[in-house]
């Protein structure tokens, strides 16, 4: 754990409390991500949600098994149950007294007796195992002949083998998956404490931004570019369980800039925005939430990726705020704010680096941790770099890694082509055949 009073930084019950942050050396990024773990408290309310809707949400409260999972001991497959006294007798014909469905329970059989079960179905007493019905020749007057050996306890499934009552199946802080409801709904729960989803406002700042669509390729005008980053950013948010507001483009101005964020922070838990947090004389961004709260903005030593801040902007004293279960959603007197750097790749590398792992704890996630896969690079990095780096690779079918040609933060098409970037240290040159550390794109997305 950081020591906050180092940092200007007081623990309050509303979360640590902001200091400016001086102009100094570039930040380490786990130094960011430790920080940025903080600042997330406290998380967001809990609610219950049918067991139904709440794949992505993070659970709140343990899953406890209140029974054992199977209930009982049954069959794993169609066949016939049967006694240990007829076990290993070559070719033992047996009566079929009775036959026990799935939902149904069947009576005790004896020696030279067989039940005629189907998968699911609880084993009668007195049954030792199930031989499973290819393996057997059903004959005329309820009878059928054993063709294999069969082992003591063969095709039964024990009860509680999958889950055993009393333990926690789930812990508090995980993220919930489409097996993770089966596993609630095995064990009855209809619905789930989880975290509420984290409501976020996104906006780019930009006269040089043009929306798809709203301008032909060919009258597109001189410096003007599509806004790409609003897209991804927003399909990035909902895969991280986030609702988005999407507030478009804002215009290069200073008043515009602090109503937009004003208005933001009375119903959001988040703003976040793209472009505007460097030091041009265009960059309205920092000047806008300094106005309106509190800006702890870092300059972080990664490339792509080194404009990033981190602030809280005020809400208005009487404002609206949303209700939730009889209570006030809304319960801090500020919104977080996050700002990324404008450039398409820095805006996704600063994403998934910082931006998620925030949201997860946010909600309440106890661990956020990527897979580092060490590999060989097939490349050659002569010229190492003082910053942290992140080179978009893609595997090849050698079991390799191959290096993006153009590693410029502008060029999106690099993330497209990559399945995953190289995570490379502070003034680190790489040699073909080297071992590196990769994180899998998909690691993130998950």
């Amino acid at each position: 754990m950081t020591d906050m009073s180092k940092k200007g930084l007081k623990p309050s019950q509303d979360g640590p409390d902001l200091a400016p942050r001086a102009p100094k050396s570039l930040l380490d990024l786990d130094t960011a991500l430790v920080e940025l773990k903080e600042f997330a408290h406290p998380t967001l309310p809990s609610e219950e949600i049918s067991t139904f809707d709440v794949d992505n949400r993070v659970l709140r409260e343990p899953l406890l098994s209140l029974i054992n999972v199977p209930a009982h001991d049954n069959s794993a497959m169609d066949g016939y149950a049967i006694c240990a006294e007829d076990l290993g007798v070559p070719e033992k014909v047996l009566k079929v007294t009775q036959r026990i469905p799935a939902g149904t329970h069947g009576a005790p059989i004896q020696k030279g007796e067989a039940a005629r079960i189907f998968t699911g179905a609880p084993i009668p007493n007195g049954a030792c195992a199930v031989v499973a019905q290819e393996d057997c020749t059903a004959l005329q007057g309820d009878f059928v002949q054993i063709n294999s050996l069969v082992l003591k306890g063969q095709s039964i499934r024990r009860a509680g083998e999958d889950i055993a009552k009393g333990v926690v199946v789930i812990e508090e802080g995980s993220r919930l998956n489409p097996a993770s409801l089966g596993i609630a709904a095995s064990l009855g729960y209809g619905q789930l404490c989880v975290s509420q989803v984290p409501k976020v406002a996104l906006f780019s700042t930009g006269d040089e931004l043009v929306m798809p669509g709203d301008v032909a390729p060919d009258q597109m005008g001189m410096g003007k570019i599509y806004n790409s980053n609003r897209f991804f950013l927003k399909t990035l948010l909902i895969r991280a369980g986030c609702s988005v507001t999407d507030l478009g483009n804002i215009a290069d101005n200073f008043e515009q800039t602090k109503r937009s964020l004003q208005l933001a922070a009375q119903d959001h838990d988040l703003i976040l925005t793209s472009g505007g947090v460097s030091v041009g004389e265009e960059d309205h961004i920092k000047p806008s939430v300094m106005a309106l709260g509190v800006l702890h903005q870092w300059a972080l030593n990664i490339k792509p990726g080194k404009p990033f801040a981190y602030g809280r902007i005020n809400r208005v004293a009487g404002s609206f705020k949303a209700q939730n279960h009889g209570g006030t959603r809304f319960e801090h007197e500020y919104a977080h704010f996050m700002g990324l750097p404008g450039n398409p790749v820095s805006s996704y590398m600063t994403f998934v680096l910082l931006v998620q792992p925030f949201l997860a704890y946010l909600q309440g996630q106890s661990l956020v941790q990527y897979r580092h896969v060490p590999m060989r690079a097939n490349f050659e990095w002569p010229k190492a770099d003082r910053r942290r780096e992140f080179l978009r690779v893609r595997q090849n079918e050698h079991g390799s890694l191959d290096l993006f040609t153009n590693q410029s933060s502008g060029v999106l098409s690099s993330v497209v082509w990559g399945d995953g970037v190289v995570d490379n240290p502070p003034n680190t040159s790489i040699k073909r055949g080297e071992w590196v550390n990769f994180i899998a794109f998909e690691s993130w997305l998950k």
